[in-house]
């Protein structure tokens, strides 16, 4: 049963770039994360200057959200199933992405309840909670500070839906985010 949480999305999506980083020879990895950030945070930079827009504060938050989304797709996603695709367009003043990947089912449910959390509470909270945690443990780990600090600091809007597959082992994953960027100050 496909499972949806967070903020409406737009019933339908053109994408008008879209990446495929596969899963081969080059061991998907961390590395590739802020490699497809900075690219589409400049390429979109200066579509959105072109349109008005602020260009280093879009490429600024659309290399951030980028990149957070593309850590987390490469360390939820499953081994064998591990392509993961984007799909991104400005959308007048936002920048919009639909990011795909597959999971394992038992590392989707576990997704699956830190973003039920993420969603029932007030995100600058959470934020707050999360820090002094972290402060405190050093080890602390899954903290979800980069999607709460996308939530709360950039106002980006998040919607994640979980489809598994027929035979119940694989999840497909699909996040959407919307991040709104800020016009030229003259």
């Amino acid at each position: 049963m496909t499972k949806s949480y967070g903020e409406p999305r737009p019933s339908s999506f053109e994408a008008t770039t879209r990446l495929t980083l596969f899963d081969g020879p080059l061991e998907l990895g961390w590395v590739h994360a802020s490699a497809t950030a900075d690219f589409l945070g400049t390429f979109f930079a200066d579509l959105g200057a072109r349109a008005g827009l602020d260009g280093n504060d879009a490429r600024h938050g659309i290399s951030y959200l980028v990149n957070e989304l593309v850590e987390n797709a490469v360390k939820f996603r499953a081994a064998d199933a591990g392509d993961v695709v984007l799909e991104t367009r400005l959308d007048g003043p936002a920048f919009e992405l639909v990011l795909t990947n597959i999971s394992a089912a038992e590392t989707a449910a576990r997704f699956q309840g830190i973003i039920e959390e993420i969603v029932s509470r007030d995100p600058g909270e959470l934020l707050i909670e999360r820090i002094e945690a972290n402060a405190a443990d050093d080890s602390s780990t899954g903290s979800s500070l980069g999607i709460l600090t996308l939530m709360n600091d950039y106002g980006v809007r998040l919607n994640w839906t979980f489809q598994p597959d027929a035979g119940g082992t694989l999840v497909r994953v699909e996040t959407y985010a919307a991040l709104p960027l800020s016009e030229k100050r003259a």
